[in-house]
């Protein structure tokens, strides 16, 4: 099951682009035998200043046509880290072919399309810059897949 993390607005060189790098490598790796992966990060950048209609629609046009859409919202559902994997894990069971992560400006994502989403998912009550929250997503990625691969990484 490919993975996209369609994003917007660009993730500059620096630490937190370092960190994104390595998780997302680490991913591929640990994913590729489970049939996860690779991960392909997508950014879209609305020059224009349209908004979050404008971002969304920027969004819609990376997702793969088939793909199944998990937005990365406060208003998602909380879950653990191993339920993280068990979520992937039947996705990539049920046979889909894509799995795109969505990741809105600094104003959220545009209502229309998580509406359209088929799951969200949230880092908690909390709100996180959006640069930040693409590590902290990558790094979950790279855990779900040692998870599932009933690697050392995650100690619960």
């Amino acid at each position: 099951m490919r993975v996209q993390i369609c994003a917007v607005g660009r993730l500059r060189k620096g630490p937190e682009r370092e960190l994104y790098d390595d998780y997302l490598t680490r991913f591929d790796r640990t994913g590729r035998p489970l049939a996860l992966g690779p991960a392909q990060p997508i950014e879209v950048e609305d020059k224009k200043g349209g908004g979050m209609a404008a971002e969304a629609m920027l969004l819609r046009r990376a997702i793969p046509d088939s793909a199944l859409i998990c937005t990365l919202d406060e208003r998602g559902k909380l879950l653990s880290s191993p339920d993280f994997a068990a979520q992937i894990g039947q996705w990539r069971d049920q046979g889909r072919q894509d799995l795109t992560f969505v990741i809105g400006g600094a104003d959220g994502i545009d209502p229309d399309l998580r509406a359209q989403a088929d799951a969200s998912l949230s880092f908690g009550k909390m709100v996180w810059p959006h640069m930040l929250v693409r590590v902290m997503l990558a790094e979950q990625l790279y855990r779900a897949a040692s998870i599932l691969a009933g690697g050392p990484y995650h100690r619960a």
